[in-house]
């Protein structure tokens, strides 16, 4: 890691050079967190250079107090800093405080309880309706092997269909689909709910069954990878990738964002917030209102792009 000059005492700076160290070699963060840390560490200490009128020591940061920590984010903000950076600069004060108070030099209560900066909320990006119809028609899929691309057609399929999640979409039992349409799916923190299942996902599964070459025993992984175990994430995401690239489609487009284009969907046609909450196995409707951000945020490109006036 590139050495910078620092504003400490050497008793301090001797110390933050062996908690940068001990990130390395340690806790063995990537390169970019750590030279995150040393550049949020860095700022604090020229932060607490001009806050105690000259560089501190050790025992300066064993008086620090929570409103010195809160004087240092409100600085950070006045200089334009955004609620993620202030949140990953308090993140690597804490460490540094935590590794000196292990030493016996420093307590780090005080950053460890305050509270960090509200993150905003992103919103999803989903893909449009007719770039997900591509996604998930066998025609677009990539593999040469029939049945890996019937295969990776059908989890599509489901992802955008059902509104799983991928976790939730390979955990499915080859006994689990019932002849009625409808999915008993076992969510985050065990909660289960019912998925329809459209005839269109309904047919992509028994193509792919159909080319299947192993047994799929009812008890079993519904999908399963080339060698015949059960489908690994990273298979579907691979082939997404390759999808992307293949239809001109951006970043975004991941299997999580089916999820999300079948709420944004079903919400732009008139679905209620309470339905989609269910589909999707939300514990909360706050959760869900996620997606009212997404749809206005259509309506108003729309009219931006076709009102006369706009």
């Amino acid at each position: 890691m590139q050495d910078f000059l620092v504003s400490a005492k050497p008793d301090l700076h001797r110390e933050r050079q062996g908690w940068l160290k001990a990130l390395a070699e340690e806790r063995r963060l990537s390169p970019e967190t750590a030279e995150a840390y040393e550049r949020d560490t860095r700022q604090f200490l020229q932060f607490l250079t001009g806050h105690n009128a000259g560089p501190p020591g050790i025992s300066d940061i064993a008086a620090l107090r929570p409103a010195d920590l809160r004087a240092f984010l409100a600085h950070r903000r006045s200089q334009g800093v955004g609620a993620r950076t202030l949140g990953r600069g308090l993140a690597g004060v804490r460490s540094l405080l935590r590794f000196l108070e292990r030493r016996g030099l420093a307590n780090a209560a005080g950053a460890t309880a305050l509270r960090a900066p509200r993150q905003p909320k992103s919103l999803p990006k989903p893909l449009t309706a007719a770039d997900a119809r591509r996604v998930v028609s066998a025609a677009e899929q990539l593999s040469e092997e029939p049945w890996i691309a019937a295969r990776d057609a059908a989890v599509l399929t489901l992802l955008y269909g059902c509104g799983l999640r991928i976790s939730e979409a390979l955990a499915i039992e080859a006994g689990d689909l019932p002849g009625a349409g409808v999915l008993r799916i076992a969510g985050k923190g065990g909660k289960t709910r019912l998925a329809p299942v459209l005839p269109l996902a309904q047919r992509a599964v028994a193509e792919y069954r159909k080319l299947c070459p192993y047994h799929l025993a009812p008890d079993r992984p519904l999908f399963r990878g080339a060698r015949g175990g059960p489908l690994n994430p990273a298979i579907v995401q691979r082939a997404m990738r390759g999808l992307r690239s293949a239809l001109n489609l951006p970043d975004t487009a991941t299997p999580h964002a089916l999820r999300h284009s079948f709420a944004t969907h079903l919400l732009g046609r008139g679905g209620d917030l309470r339905t989609i909450q269910e589909l999707l196995g939300h514990a909360s409707l706050s959760t869900t209102q996620i997606y009212t951000g997404v749809d206005t945020q259509r309506l108003l490109d729309i009219y931006d792009a076709a009102h006369p006036r706009a």
